[in-house]
């Protein structure tokens, strides 16, 4: 069984060359399964957890946060990279301990992305933001774990599409210390490499929006990691609804599969 150290020398060797799918489990039985398939490592989506609480993304505390993700951390001998939001922080300082928290899970990994949550202010100033990342990695430092810390800039998901905005964001956290940069729902050509030569040669993640690219197109476009994000637990609950709604709405089975998934859960599990 592999140990922490182990996780987290893993995760950054993936980091340092190549291009990597790091998919995202919603709880410890999509966690096993995405181990079995041979994916080297894993990242939590908050989005996939607050939905099994009932909840939107977000909508989760830190307290249930930390404990998801050493239920996820417990479940893997895969390196994990925790979706910890904006560190759950109202100033720095907060961010660092709760950064400190999480690494406690037995996470390998995290993101601190800036938004705020607030509608008004959607994101942080670049000041205040990039003081939360310098936070961050202070905590990492401190710890002596060597996690690897990646940087959002949340732009294009919070109604900012602002590419130049993105890239100043982006190229002030990698100076604050941030090992991976992400600019979640960049989608063209032109952004990605613009995202790509602007930080390198520090690793850029790409959330997965394109269906017509590949792994392969992502690498060629110089990503260094591919997150699908809540994607597969979309797909999931895309499943549900499909066969829930057909047999409330016409009394139809036929929303359901004809066979059962072609994996022995229970082994899987045992």
């Amino acid at each position: 069984m592999p140990t922490i150290e182990d996780k987290i020398n893993t995760l950054r060797e993936l980091h340092e060359s190549g291009c990597f799918v790091i998919p995202n489990p919603w709880d410890p039985g999509s966690a096993k399964y995405l181990e079995s398939v041979g994916f080297r490592a894993l990242a939590t989506t908050s989005a996939g957890f607050a939905f099994t609480r009932g909840r939107p993304d977000g909508g989760v505390s830190r307290d249930e946060m930390l404990a998801h993700l050493a239920d996820i951390a417990a479940a893997t001998d895969l390196p994990v990279s925790a979706d910890f939001l904006n560190g759950y922080g109202e100033d720095a300082d907060q961010v660092a301990e709760n950064v400190r928290l999480a690494l406690a899970t037995g996470i390998a990994g995290l993101s601190i992305e800036d938004s705020t949550g607030d509608p008004e202010q959607a994101q942080f100033d670049l000041e205040t933001a990039t003081e939360r990342i310098r936070a961050a990695r202070r905590a990492i430092d401190e710890s002596g774990s060597g996690a690897v810390l990646t940087a959002r800039a949340e732009n294009f998901f919070v109604g900012n599409p602002d590419l130049d905005d993105t890239i100043t964001r982006l190229q002030a956290y990698a100076e604050a210390g941030a090992d991976c940069l992400y600019a979640p729902a960049i989608q063209t050509d032109e952004q990605i490499a613009a995202v790509v030569s602007a930080v390198a040669p520090k690793p850029v993640n790409v959330l997965h929006f394109r269906p017509d690219l590949t792994v392969a197109d992502y690498a060629e476009r110089g990503v260094r990691r591919i997150s699908i994000g809540g994607g597969l637990a979309f797909a999931a609950w895309a499943g549900v609804f499909q066969a829930a709604s057909r047999l409330a709405e016409s009394g139809s089975f036929d929303g359901f599969p004809t066979e059962r998934p072609p994996v022995n859960l229970n082994a899987l599990f045992g």
